[in-house]
């Protein structure tokens, strides 16, 4: 389940912003403190923050940059007063996704947790499909991975066969491992699946 993570040290607008989420059927978890926040923090962790730059203590760029440190690929949306826009526009460029002036819309602001939300769901699906290819490409011998090159190169089995020195029966033999392994049912199939990756 994908959640919206307020971080702001304003109770008022912890409990608005929820309010505002709970709206647009979003879920929400807010903490009161960038320090709470990191705490609690947990890789596994899915959605997309909400942070407040200006917060006592460790304010929001410097958990955006502790979380940055931590590999975490959240999306951020920064909430910010008039006079910290540069230091927004900065943290765009090192990857956040988003910035709202204060008094932001309110609707702005939903859209663009909606949109934060659904790039993290995407960027994990991507991860997801990358890492069970590579669990796939790890499955094959070091054999099938030869004739795999050969099938990527167009080559009948016949001509995969006379160039590895090794029987036609043997080709196809491989041939249908690294389809079933792959998870494909043709050479087209898997060259597409491998241009995805």
């Amino acid at each position: 389940m994908t959640i919206a993570h307020i971080v702001d040290d304003d109770e008022a607008i912890r409990d608005a912003l929820a309010w505002l989420l709970r709206s647009r059927s979003v879920e929400s978890r807010s903490w009161g403190s960038a320090e709470a926040f990191l705490a609690d923090y947990d890789p596994a962790m899915t959605g997309c923050l909400v942070l407040d730059i200006r917060m006592r203590a460790m304010t929001g760029l410097e958990l955006f940059d502790r979380l940055r440190e931590l590999d975490c690929r959240m999306p951020v949306i920064f909430l910010t007063g008039h006079g910290e826009v540069p230091q927004a526009v900065q943290a765009l460029k090192n990857g956040a996704f988003d910035f709202l002036e204060k008094p932001f819309d309110d609707n702005q602001l939903a859209d663009r947790v909606i949109a934060a939300l659904a790039l993290d769901a995407e960027r994990r699906l991507s991860g997801h499909n990358s890492d069970h290819l590579k669990e796939c490409l790890a499955s094959l011998t070091a054999r099938e991975k030869e004739v795999m090159g050969h099938i990527l190169a167009g080559k009948l089995n016949k001509v995969i066969a006379d160039e590895m020195n090794i029987a036609m029966r043997t080709v196809e033999v491989h041939r249908a491992h690294i389809f079933e392994k792959m998870g494909v049912k043709s050479a087209v199939e898997l060259a597409r699946r491998l241009s995805q990756s």
